[in-house]
């Protein structure tokens, strides 16, 4: 099968709703070269037409915690903080903002567990009053410990997308919300220079209103019992998951869910998600 014709029939199948992992078994190749297809795919609409230019860019304090980082002494480092908290070590959010029209900015923003589940969850793209700006972001990371840290965007595509190949080598899927937002964050030319995972091992964090069993059946299915670790947050106890343990924090949140939409990162968000 020709490039071409590898192209074509991923695209059919992705117009059909099916995913990266079912194409690759349908088609009989790797499902990580069809991943890195779907990414070329997605970001490739904003590539061929005008792309609104970023106005800015920030990631969460404390985004390197547990990574590994290749070849970019130019990125920031990010600390989390005196007051960070280990339970929520491995969760990142990404913002970034476009211009848009009558003046306003377009702003998308992406809740990662860098850690094993990629992509949690999607804000936008959506439009704000460019003078509302300052506040919108200071509102999408004030669940963090320290202030949101500017950022390339070249460091969000290799954060998100990254975070997207690895969960997917694990057996997660995006939300469907991320197909929609791909263009506004824009395509990453080859791999992801970060190396996911805590020290380079999937852990899962369980949390209230978590699929627990499913999740843990998908690792032990893709990286095999003794191979993955698991602490569950929000006060409960921890437990091995895997050959060695990680630690579980103390505190504890809230667990019953709450009406209305939360902004990734914000204090609304922790509270449903620890």
């Amino acid at each position: 099968m020709t490039d071409e014709e590898l192209q074509r029939q991923v695209a059919e199948l992705r117009a059909k709703g099916r995913s990266p992992k079912e194409i690759a078994q349908a088609l009989g190749v790797r499902p990580a070269a069809v991943a890195a297809l779907v990414r070329r795919m997605a970001g490739g609409a904003s590539a061929t037409a005008h792309e609104p230019a970023v106005v800015g860019c920030w990631v969460s304090p404390g985004w390197r915690t547990g990574l590994g980082v290749a070849d970019h002494p130019d990125w920031p480092d990010g600390e989390a903080g005196e007051s960070g908290d280990d339970d929520d070590a491995g969760l990142v959010a990404v913002l970034v903002v476009r211009e848009h029209r009558y003046e306003k900015a377009a702003v998308c923003g992406w809740l990662l567990d860098v850690y094993s589940r990629g992509v949690r969850s999607v804000l936008g793209p959506r439009a704000v009053p460019a003078l509302e700006l300052p506040a919108f972001v200071e509102r999408y990371f004030d669940g963090f410990p320290a202030a949101a840290v500017p950022a390339p965007i070249e460091l969000a595509r290799h954060l998100v997308w990254g975070a997207v190949e690895y969960a997917r080598g694990l057996g997660f899927e995006p939300p469907p919300a991320f197909e929609a937002s791909a263009s506004h964050l824009g395509a990453l030319e080859g791999s992801s220079a970060i190396t996911f995972g805590k020290d380079g091992r999937p852990v899962y964090k369980a949390r209230p209103g978590d699929d627990s069993a499913s999740v843990l059946r998908t690792l032990e299915a893709s990286a095999g019992a003794g191979n993955f670790d698991v602490v569950e947050v929000a006060g409960q106890e921890a437990r091995q998951g895997a050959a060695r343990p990680a630690r579980s924090g103390p505190r504890s949140g809230a667990a019953a869910q709450r009406s209305g939409e939360a902004v990734p990162g914000s204090r609304q968000w922790r509270s449903r998600n620890r």
